[in-house]
């Protein structure tokens, strides 16, 4: 059993954006395991209509 391991995860939010508005997108969250707990998040990012792959930061969780 390995002590720390990192692992992706996709997951399907509602964002928003000033330019597009409300949308459904995947987000891809890459996080650091120690003994199978999540320690942290090092990158998360998000994959557009047109292929781009753009970081969640621009957007904002929609609630």
């Amino acid at each position: 059993m390995k002590l720390i391991h990192i692992k992706r995860e996709t997951k399907t939010e509602q964002r928003h954006t000033t330019k597009m508005g409300s949308l459904q997108t995947k987000v891809t969250y890459i996080k650091k395991y120690f003994l199978g707990f999540p320690v942290k998040t090092l990158h998360k990012y998000r994959e557009t209509y047109y292929g781009e792959v753009k970081s969640c930061e621009d957007c904002m969780l929609f609630i």
